[in-house]
């Protein structure tokens, strides 16, 4: 092999003949050739696997199709084989319209490619030619190009959950306690304990669905598996009601839970693993009448942390946000009921500024994302540990900017202002309905009147409304009533009878609900001299609301005009998370 390697690099120039010679002299007779050459320093993998390619005949493969794995190979060959052995099968055919780079002839229709990253690693290949019963053939590509297309491949195998569901329904349930045990990435299932593989399947099923939370909900005769998609709960499942205890305990033991303790609340996470996806998850199990109920909040460490472009911020909003991302100084609170983005809209405003040249500290309950560059603590209330006493410590941290992660208290409200007066720039967050329902939550709190108009900067307020699926929207008539409540027959800036409205028809890639995904709705109220006066004086939210929409304040609703106007959501959507203006 040797020998017929340096014969074609000599012929070929993939490598330098010298230098490929002077290897084989260094490297140790016992290793494999191809190991050994992976690992040299001198030439970069892929001209590592273009010579064997060229040498043997084989084709050297610079991209996959998605599309091209046989459902023969998922069915036949586990992932955790396929990940560990770095190689995937891919029908011949679909090879045939060109993705090789080299002249080798592709073999007929119907037969199987193996593609490897290591092309002497035989075994393997017979294994796999054994596994599907397939005559196979080999060719060559990247660890990158390969380990992409098996995570694809394996996500898009149909969910087992039914099949495993009733699995267990039929086995003797007391035999399976003793096989509740950790497992790594959700794509391995093979040879798993029903309990494992049906967890686990929920879990897979969520993330295909983008579902943001799992509810595992016992009622008297049965379990039902719920998932939160873009805000909304819907039934995906139902079990018999003997498998709770096996579910809720291998859901405790991914946690590092009490299995033993059922009749308390109880709090976990724990990481998990899509393949190359890395997945958290908070958990929380309460005891109810029918048994233990468990909830999954599902935070995907593959989508990071939004731009402030891409929250849906209007662009004159957003360029006033700016302007306060700019100062030196005050309070910037989001507000807003739980699940609203408030958290999201903060991290986006922190990942804006440029934290090389400023020190930026949060205090969170608890930390959903990891932000490069910046230092973030954890609040632990049992050990004395909280938003308060934290934020103390954080200001002898010599900070320039601090997140609060709630203010739920007149302490941390107070010293959260307190601090913005002494030179720092604070963000927080607070569960009001509208932005100037945040200032009389402050002064009900028992924070001093003149302490909220001289720190305060801003407020916003917000709402998640889902959007409009992109491949199944169509034309849609509104109602006149509709458009007079969201209030554009009034606008000027359009007459409603010369807009055009959409709506999603329902398809399979919005899971028939017309909707995918989601965007912010907001409420951006700057505290000008006026608005302080008002604040000083005590004046209600109501007259402040008023104050303020005089200043061009857009109110959550009219944001959400707004959004239905450019066909981003529905006229119902909106309609669903805001309340009628009223001042």
């Amino acid at each position: 092999m040797k020998e017929l390697l340096l014969d074609t690099a000599r012929k070929t120039g993939l490598a330098d003949e010298q230098q490929l010679a002077k290897f084989f002299e260094e490297v140790n007779g016992d290793e494999r050739v191809d190991d050994a050459l992976l690992r040299c320093p001198y030439f970069t993998e892929e001209v590592v696997l273009r010579l064997f390619a060229s040498a043997l005949g084989w084709d050297y493969l610079t991209e996959l199709p998605e599309d091209a794995v046989p459902p023969e190979f998922i069915e036949s060959v586990p992932a955790s084989y396929a990940q560990h052995h770095y190689l995937i099968g891919v029908k011949t055919e679909a090879l045939l319209d060109g993705h090789s780079d080299d002249d080798g002839t592709l073999a007929e229709e119907g037969e199987l490619t193996v593609v490897l990253s290591k092309p002497l690693d035989m075994t393997a290949l017979d294994n796999i030619s054994k596994m599907t019963g397939l005559s196979v053939r080999p060719a060559v590509s990247t660890r990158a190009a390969i380990t992409s297309i098996i995570d694809n491949a394996y996500e898009q195998r149909s969910s087992v959950i039914e099949e495993v569901a009733e699995e267990l329904d039929s086995q003797n349930l007391e035999q399976l306690v003793d096989e509740v045990s950790g497992s790594d990435d959700l794509l391995d299932v093979v040879n798993r304990p029903p309990v494992i593989r049906l967890v686990n399947d929920i879990l897979f099923r969520a993330l295909q669905l983008r579902a943001s939370d799992i509810h595992v909900h016992p009622f008297e005769s049965r379990i039902q598996i719920r998932y939160r998609v873009d805000g909304i709960l819907y039934d995906v499942l139902s079990l018999n009601r003997n498998v709770l205890p096996l579910v809720i305990s291998r859901i405790k033991v991914m946690a590092g839970m009490d299995i033993a303790e059922r009749r308390l609340p109880q709090d976990g996470r724990t990481s998990v693993r899509l393949g190359q996806r890395e997945v958290d998850l908070r958990i929380s199990t309460v005891p109810t009448s029918y048994g233990e109920r468990a909830v999954l909040r599902v935070l995907d460490k593959s989508s990071g942390v939004f731009e402030l472009e891409e929250l849906g911020l209007w662009k004159d909003d957003l360029d006033r946000l700016d302007a306060l991302l700019e100062k030196s100084h005050g309070v910037i609170f989001a507000t807003g009921p739980t699940g609203s983005g408030k958290s999201t809209s903060l991290y986006a405003c922190l990942n804006r500024l440029n934290s090389s040249e400023k020190n930026v500290i949060t205090i969170e309950d608890p930390i959903e994302y990891q932000l490069e560059g910046i230092s973030q603590i954890q609040v632990a209330s049992k050990k004395g540990m909280t938003f308060a006493t934290s934020l103390r410590h954080v200001l002898r941290q010599d900070p320039d900017v601090i997140m609060v992660g709630e203010v739920r208290d007149v302490e941390t409200a107070r010293m959260s202002i307190q601090s913005s007066l002494t030179g720092h720039l604070v963000f927080s967050t607070l569960h009001t309905n509208d932005s100037a329902g945040a200032v009389s939550r402050l002064l009900d709190l028992g924070v001093e009147p003149y302490l909220v108009s001289s720190s305060l900067l801003a407020v916003m307020a917000q709402r998640l409304v889902r959007r409009i699926c992109e491949h199944c929207r169509g034309e849609v008539e509104v109602s006149k009533t509709d458009l007079r409540v969201l209030g554009i027959e009034d606008t000027e800036e359009v007459r409603a009878d010369e807009v055009t409205f959409y709506e999603g028809k329902g398809c399979e890639k919005c899971f028939h609900t017309g909707y995918r995904g989601r965007t912010g709705i907001y409420e951006l109220m700057i505290i000008d001299s006026d608005i302080q006066d008002f604040i000083y004086q005590r004046k209600s939210a109501g007259q402040i609301k008023r104050l303020a929409l005089a200043s061009g304040l857009k109110t959550l609703r009219m944001d959400g005009a707004r959004k239905v106007l450019r066909g981003i959501t529905t006229v119902a959507e909106v309609l669903r998370v805001t309340q009628a203006d009223v001042v």
